[in-house]
């Protein structure tokens, strides 16, 4: 087939954010927009040709056309074979194991994650390399630098129509494509690591009622293969299980706030078992049991403190990782076990490298997600099993889990504020002006409370060296509080101001307080400091 260059102008807001470039879905669909993104890719990174490419994504409006695109372009560029999830669907866990166990040079995934979908709603498109991982900075900051200098792109004349629903081999000028399951790989990687059959005692027996919400999202069909078919659970365990190119209208985001229909579920004694959520991609997850729903920061905490018990890990834990804002419940079990417990920057990419290196196995993130060594992307479906795995072999509900946790460990009461701030640059200047104080604030009181620290986080990486600047303004009181401020990268217009609240509390007799109870002062101080009020921010959007 004959390769056409089309002659084009850069536009100046491609820079990838935390995990690849959002926008709404009227943005991608101007004229040259995505296949700008994607030349410059090509262009930026020199071993996407020739090889072989991994493609899909959560199913969300646009999806089918942006992968049509993409496969023209990647044909036009040389690369020899791309591999397609069927229906154009590949969750981002999927992807980044299909990507080595195929020996690709990387792949592409089409997602917003967490963002709503629709013709009026939000699309992605993200670039992972080899191992399976998100891109580096430095990969997606020369992706960004080409997409400031493109002329043109390179795309087949014709455009010949790729069966997306049909499993199998097909051909696109000299350029292969293999339609597969998107499910099957993915599977076979879990039923390695846990305990299957323990898991379908537990689901099967007649008693024990879980519910997984899909959201109407890329897990669904996932989901019912794991649950329903392989590990007994009754017919209709799974939620909302068929994607829709709009969510269904939803915000496929599984926190408490976005998922409260599920939330509803559990409030009575009669209520389900288990619970969990996950997203868009896939990638995250919200687990809940009767009247309670777990924080990120004590999930995490819990499945290290229990890895012993799953097949997978009983080995023992090479190390874990958190991202900065998330709760300090990790680094109290990882002094218990005496392994290395490392601060990171939010953004999966910043965990890859010690992933690869060996020096953690288990990681996560306070914005619901969690994963270990068995993939370079965090990975919902992976939590919720690990978490039956859990049960099952300790024989005890979710609450008697984390109260016993609790117990043993202390409470750490978390709380995330997101303020919408509609100027973006009203939003750096804010946190410009509230980090140039950072260096007063020591030993000063402040709302009540005394500051211990303060500083503007910036990570050396112990592996590659590298140095990462401005990664959010963190303080600690005396007596345990922390409060974190950075700004969000996964939005797609104006700025969100995310202030993370955290108060340690080693006494049983608190532990059932609300964390909007315990937290309420340290939210006050935060704001304060900020001032808020003078840039006309009153109250958060949301908070979780």
């Amino acid at each position: 087939m004959k390769i056409r260059t089309v002659s084009t102008r850069p536009f100046n807001d491609q820079k990838p954010g935390t995990a690849g470039l959002r926008k709404p879905v009227r943005t991608f669909q101007q004229p040259h927009y995505l296949e700008n993104f994607i030349q410059s890719a090509f262009d930026a990174v020199s071993t996407l040709k020739n090889g072989t490419l991994v493609i899909g994504g959560d199913g969300r409006y646009y999806n089918r056309e942006a992968i049509a695109t993409l496969l023209r372009m990647a044909a036009a560029n040389g690369v020899k074979k791309c591999i397609v999830g069927c229906g154009g669907l590949l969750s981002t866990p999927a992807a980044a194991l299909l990507i080595p166990h195929m020996g690709g040079v990387g792949g592409f995934i089409l997602t917003a994650s967490h963002n709503p979908g629709g013709p009026k709603g939000d699309f992605g498109i993200k670039l992972n390399i080899a191992n399976g991982g998100q891109a580096s900075e430095t990969v997606t900051d020369a992706i960004y630098q080409s997409s400031l200098a493109i002329t043109r792109y390179f795309t087949l004349e014709a455009k010949p129509r790729v069966e997306l629903d049909k499993l199998g081999q097909q051909q696109l000028g000299d350029m292969r494509i293999e339609i597969i399951d998107p499910i099957s790989h993915y599977v076979s990687v879990l039923e390695r690591l846990f305990d299957f059959e323990r898991i379908r005692a537990l689901l099967s027996n007649g008693e024990f009622r879980m519910r997984f919400d899909a959201r109407h999202a890329v897990t669904g069909p996932y989901a019912r293969e794991i649950f329903e078919r392989r590990l007994g659970a009754p017919p209709g365990s799974v939620l909302h299980g068929t994607p829709l190119e709009d969510f269904a209208g939803g915000h496929p985001d599984p926190n408490p706030q976005d998922a409260a229909d599920l939330l509803q579920l559990f409030k009575d004694a009669d209520s389900p078992d288990f619970g969990a959520a996950s997203d868009g991609d896939g990638d995250r997850n919200m687990i809940l049991g009767r009247g309670l729903a777990v924080s990120p920061g004590d999930s995490l905490a819990v499945l290290t403190a229990n890895a012993h018990l799953v097949p997978g890990y009983s080995a023992g834990l090479a190390g874990v990782a958190r991202s900065l804002p998330t709760s300090h419940a990790l680094d109290r079990v990882a002094q218990r076990l005496g392994i290395p417990c490392y601060e990171t920057p939010t953004g999966w990419r910043f965990f890859c490298n010690l992933l690869d290196a060996g020096l953690v196995t288990l990681c996560g993130e306070e914005s619901f997600g969690t994963s270990s060594n068995h993939a370079r992307e965090k990975d919902g479906l992976w939590a919720v099993l690990f978490w039956l795995n859990l049960i099952a072999a300790r024989s005890e509900s979710v609450g008697d889990i984390l109260i016993k946790h609790w117990r043993e460990y202390g409470r750490d009461f978390f709380q995330r504020e997101d303020y919408f701030i509609r100027d973006a640059g009203q939003a750096q200047t804010l946190m410009r002006l509230l980090g140039s104080r950072l260096g007063e604030l020591a030993d000063a009181t402040v709302a009540g409370y005394t500051v211990q620290a303060a500083e503007n986080f910036t990570y050396h990486d112990p592996v590659d060296h590298s140095v990462s600047l401005n990664q959010g303004l963190w303080l600690t009181t005396v007596g345990g509080g922390r409060i974190v401020y950075r700004l969000s990268g996964t939005g797609t217009h104006g700025a969100i101001l995310r202030i993370y609240l955290e108060q340690y509390e080693p006494d049983p007799a608190r532990h059932f307080q609300t964390s909007a109870a315990i937290l309420a002062p340290l939210s006050r101080m935060a704001r304060t400091l900020a001032r808020l009020e003078s840039h006309g921010i009153t109250a958060p959007t949301a908070v979780t």
